[in-house]
């Protein structure tokens, strides 16, 4: 008589279990994408690697090389990367060193005519190298070469070179929202771009899928505890 109960908590253990298999696996219906400046640290053999931190934060050594893209996308696996390499010895060739000075590698690539707003056009891809002070930041050393810079009120960079005239990271029609400059907060996150430290992910905590998996592991390990409680008795 008792074995029935005991069966009904296993199958309900399990059918939870399902249930959160369900949830982890389960993607959002549709990621949001925004319109953004992405920032990118140049890595070995002219390569590129999402920035970490802002442009307004890292301080790079001499010899780095920054890039800055011009991309839409819903985060940071998606974001266009600078289309020229980051070869400090190539973009930096021309400029000597300096005492109490350090150079730095500035890459823009202002995106294709698929990811401006307003019909713009966007120039061509430029590098630049600057010489600034040896306690600049990447966001002094482009400053140096690329003004003017746009900033919003949180200090996210909105415009390099005066590109684009207007907007600041806000969300592209069609794509799960209406446009706006509102986004520009959530947008600061998966580009990487504002004054303070930024993830590289797209919201900066746990995924749905790693949470979900834990709480598999904590069902099913319920379930086993109770199963060999049950074999015992």
């Amino acid at each position: 008589m008792r074995s029935a109960p005991r069966r009904c908590r296993l199958s309900g253990a399990l059918l939870v279990a399902g249930a959160v298999v369900g949830l982890a696996t389960a993607g959002p219906a549709q990621a949001q994408e925004y319109r953004y400046w992405a920032f990118w640290d140049g890595a070995a053999g002219g390569s590129w690697k999402y920035a970490t931190q802002g442009p307004a934060t890292v301080r790079p050594d001499d010899g780095a090389v920054a890039g800055f893209r011009f991309t839409v996308s819903a985060d940071s696996a998606a974001a266009g990367k600078p289309r020229a390499a980051a070869d400090f010895a190539d973009i930096c060739r021309a400029t000597p060193a300096k005492e109490g000075r350090k150079r730095i590698g500035i890459v823009i690539d202002f995106g294709t005519a698929r990811d401006a707003a307003g019909g713009e056009r966007p120039p061509e891809v430029r590098t630049e190298c600057a010489q600034v002070s040896e306690d600049a930041s990447a966001g002094d050393a482009l400053a140096a070469v690329a003004r003017p810079l746009r900033y919003d009120s949180n200090a996210l960079l909105c415009a390099i070179a005066g590109y684009p005239k207007s907007g600041c990271a806000e969300q592209v029609k069609d794509s799960g929202g209406a446009e706006g400059s509102g986004a520009s907060r959530a947008a600061g996150r998966p580009g990487g771009s504002a004054g303070a430290d930024s993830s590289a992910g797209d919201d900066g905590g746990p995924s749905a899928g790693l949470l979900g998996g834990a709480a598999v592991v904590a069902v099913l390990g319920a379930a086993a505890v109770w199963q060999a409680r049950r074999r015992r008795g």
